[in-house]
């Protein structure tokens, strides 16, 4: 009875904090990622989307993606690329271990960024030109 209870909660706990529920990857524009946490510090960060969202009637709201990372050199390059447009790649678990963050979005790597795209005017022409330059991160 004792075995089959310590394999039920293995295999919960697996499932619960281990087991990788889903990936992806999320662009926009880096707001913030900071260093923070009581007891376990953690790195945090906030990306916002574009669009909008109604959470209630009357309200307009962007739509905002909070995300951890576990690795420092990531958490470190995305600290300098604070205000860039970015596309970090993430994986999704069901739960959340305070030692590994504060969300289940746990951000691993850099797709890429690049700096906000700016409209310029060019002389004798109405519509804007924009001008942009990609620069690939890759995996740190």
């Amino acid at each position: 009875m004792v075995l089959i209870l310590l394999v039920g909660g293995a295999v919960f706990f697996y499932f619960r904090y281990c087991f990788v529920f889903g990936e992806g990857v999320k662009s926009g524009e880096l707001n913030y990622v900071v260093y923070k946490g009581v007891f376990f510090k953690t790195y945090e960060g906030k990306l916002i989307q574009s669009g909008l969202r109604s959470k209630a009637v009357g309200s307009i709201q962007s739509y905002e993606f909070d995300f951890s990372v576990a690795n420092e050199r990531v958490a470190r390059e995305l600290m300098l690329q604070s205000g860039n447009v970015v596309e970090l790649h993430y994986k999704e678990y069901f739960g959340v271990l305070p030692w590994r963050g504060f969300t289940k979005y746990i951000v691993d790597s850099i797709v890429s960024s690049h700096p906000i795209v700016q409209p310029m005017a060019m002389p004798g022409n109405s519509a804007p030109v924009v001008s942009t330059t990609v620069t690939p991160v890759g995996e740190i």
